[in-house]
């Protein structure tokens, strides 16, 4: 994946409170970061995000918190200073994340026109306080619908190659963006208000809302190289075949099946399922990204989710 280099980026999408705004690599129902917890506590962490209550033991607690925590500030200013073109989304994991986010947004601002609501990502360490409650970096990205915010922990980038095996890249880390936005296309369009909280299992609506965000994710990456941003120029000059199969590696590594078998009990319990299996994962993002069309991506209309 490449960016075009003489890009400019605008950085306003993100809040950076990760603590000096340095470059470092009322309740909600939270939609639990597309499978992508650590797995020692995934299911927990997620029937918690979807409305489970209580804190599990996880250290993830939900509670009555929103908007920036006691001491929290949102600092963009390195941001600000060190992504200002597509040359330096070429060098910058943090730069290219912030290309990743104008570029999705510019998106589905050109599919949904006036009904979509740009919102911003949030990159935090170790922990943040939401408006659907308190997360640690262990909750994997998430987005919280009750103030429509993305949330990341960028080391969940390393977590994925070092603990789910993952071949990771650029283009993954764009996956993973694009799938939380989709979530928030879901609530921008109120899908996400079809699934009951905390349900589970193959064919369940929080399965479904998954599988969506991935085919959602999927379709932004059929047109992102021709996206254009306010210059009217595309952000992104290049996605090869090499990319796209990692983000198929990916998806099928943060499948409810692998997660269960090879990084938790050993057992799969499809019961249980709230993300989809790995095939489920590959097929649908592949359904976007060969059609180019979010109208193909409706989980919810069929009875063959793969």
């Amino acid at each position: 994946m490449r960016y075009s280099e003489g890009a400019d980026l605008d950085p306003s999408g993100v809040q950076d409170r990760r603590g000096g705004g340095g470059l470092g690599g009322g309740r909600g129902l939270a939609v639990g970061g597309g499978g992508l917890g650590v797995v020692g506590v995934v299911v927990l962490v997620l029937f918690q995000l979807l409305g489970g209550g209580g804190d599990g033991g996880t250290g993830a607690a939900l509670g009555q918190l929103s908007g920036l925590g006691q001491g929290q500030t949102a600092d963009n200013t390195q941001l600000e200073q060190q992504c200002r073109t597509g040359a330096d989304a070429n060098e910058s994991v943090d730069c290219a994340v912030v290309a990743d986010i104008e570029s999705i947004q510019d998106y589905w601002s050109g599919v949904l026109g006036a009904d979509y609501q740009p919102t911003d990502t949030v990159f935090f360490n170790g922990s943040v306080q939401t408006s659907c409650g308190g997360a640690t970096s262990g909750s994997g990205p998430f987005y919280c619908p009750a103030d429509q915010l993305v949330y990341i922990d960028l080391s969940f980038f390393d977590t994925l190659q070092q603990q789910f095996g993952a071949e990771g890249g650029l283009f993954v880390n764009a996956y993973v963006i694009a799938h939380e936005y989709g979530h928030h296309v879901q609530n921008v369009l109120g899908i996400n208000q079809q699934v009951t909280p905390g349900e589970t299992g193959p064919t369940s609506g929080t399965v479904r809302l998954e599988l969506q965000a991935d085919c959602f994710a999927g379709t932004w990456a059929n047109h992102a190289e021709t996206v254009p941003d306010e210059s009217g120029q595309p952000l992104i000059a290049e996605i090869t075949q090499d990319d796209i199969d990692r983000a198929l590696d990916a998806a099928a590594r943060i499948g409810d099946d692998f997660i269960q078998q090879n990084l938790g009990g050993g057992t799969i319990d499809q019961d249980a399922f709230t993300h989809g299996s790995s095939e489920q994962r590959q097929r649908w993002f592949t359904t976007g990204y060969e059609t180019g069309d979010p109208a193909q991506c409706d989980t919810f209309a069929t009875d063959d989710l793969g």
